[in-house]
């Protein structure tokens, strides 16, 4: 084969692969050279139970994939100077001034000091302002407060969000750590304070609209509802490559993505399709049409983290070689999971496996999209990606 032609039978081979084990239900990507796309292709089915084929036009549930679009919307305010990246966060949600931070070891919300710092929208950006989810890490302290106070609540809108993280505190001075939070959900309620807008709004007129991007909102529409595919749990969420796969279309709550609910999440809200997830990573790559301007977007790609700091999850603990960028993870030092030429990807996922990321160095970007529950950095997403490196390096 031409050495410029990059042969992506191995990347099909293997996904139809994990699609065969009932690792994953079906996937669907599209892998790009510079800004071209080089590779675009569905394997499995967006329905197993009715055998229906997975094709281009179906809706995934975005989950996590949904923070870019915040991430861009606060970028975009920030280029014409209605934010700064810098502004405290009091300035916009007075509710998240004077905040209290859980002393080490603490037992109970009562065992707090004053945090050293206001939170800023850098640190919301980057999930270092000491905001926690409640997901995660259950057994803590914030674990039971967080859903106590039902922070996640999908019937209530933003601003109630707001109110109730204004009695939390934070798990750590902002700042000093990192830990994934519901921070890019409290940015989506800045853009509606800063914009005078509600947050869908803001997103159809800066971004949706102008990539072209059709099937990508809050939720779906009735007369799509065909076109939005099965979501799956596997067989053992610690054992992510035991096979099996059971429906669960009602994950993370009943009707969740099949109707407008008053929370906007900023955070995990979004339903979007392979082609408008295209539109916005390649717009995401430099060029004359990009959606943000050059250096925005070498912020953006940028590790913000300290030195030697790296991304952790609570059962995972560090993880080596990524920092983070505004928006999502930075590699610094590839893995022996990673790419070898990956230094400097800037990527992020969804918890329902939903993938994109972009390599300026290895002058490669890409989307990867399926629909099976703790999908997250599951190994099908690092078998493709070092796949496709290979193939649109040679």
């Amino acid at each position: 084969m031409d050495a410029r032609t990059p042969d992506f039978s191995a990347m099909r081979t293997a996904m139809q692969s994990y699609v065969d084990q009932e690792i994953i239900p079906g996937a669907s990507w599209a892998v790009l050279r510079g800004r071209e796309v080089v590779d675009q292709q569905c394997v499995g089915f967006a329905d197993r139970e009715t055998s229906t084929a997975l094709r281009p036009d179906h809706i995934f549930r975005a989950f996590s994939n949904t923070k870019i679009f915040v991430t861009c919307a606060i970028m975009l305010l920030a280029e014409e100077g209605r934010i700064g990246l810098d502004d405290v966060v009091e300035k916009f949600l007075p509710q998240l001034g004077n905040r209290k931070v859980l002393k080490p070891g603490a037992l109970s919300l009562a065992d707090v000091e004053p945090a050293k710092s206001p939170i800023t929208i850098r640190q919301l950006l980057t999930h270092t302002s000491g905001l926690s989810y409640g997901i995660f890490d259950p057994g803590t302290v914030l674990f039971k407060s967080y859903n106590e106070a039902r922070v996640l609540n999908p019937l209530t809108p933003l601003t109630d969000m707001i109110d109730r993280l204004a009695d939390l505190p934070l798990s750590f001075h902002p700042g000093a750590s990192w830990e994934y939070s519901v921070a890019t959900d409290v940015l989506g309620r800045v853009v509606e304070v800063v914009s005078g807008k509600p947050l869908d709004a803001v997103l159809k007129a800066r971004i949706f609209e102008p990539l072209g991007m059709t099937a990508t909102g809050f939720h779906v529409p009735d007369a799509q509802q065909g076109r939005l595919v099965a979501l799956y749990n596997g067989t053992d969420a610690l054992d992510p490559m035991k096979p099996g796969l059971t429906r669960a279309d009602d994950l993370p709550y009943p009707q969740a993505y099949r109707r407008q609910f008053p929370r906007l999440s900023g955070g995990g809200g979004l339903v979007s399709t392979l082609p408008d997830m295209l539109a916005l990573i390649q717009a995401l790559l430099p060029g004359s049409d990009a959606l943000l301007k050059p250096e925005t977007l070498r912020q953006m790609t940028t590790n913000q983290l300290p030195a030697g700091e790296n991304i952790r999850f609570a059962n995972l603990g560090p993880i080596p070689g990524k920092g983070f960028g505004l928006g999502g993870a930075v590699t610094f030092a590839p893995m022996p999971f990673d790419p070898p030429n990956s230094t400097g990807e800037f990527q992020w996922g969804g918890l329902a496996g939903t993938h994109w990321w972009i390599c300026p160095q290895a002058n490669t970007a890409g989307v990867l999209m399926t629909q099976r529950y703790m999908g997250f950095w599951n190994p099908f997403f690092f078998e493709f990606k070092r796949l496709a490196y290979q193939a649109v390096g040679g």
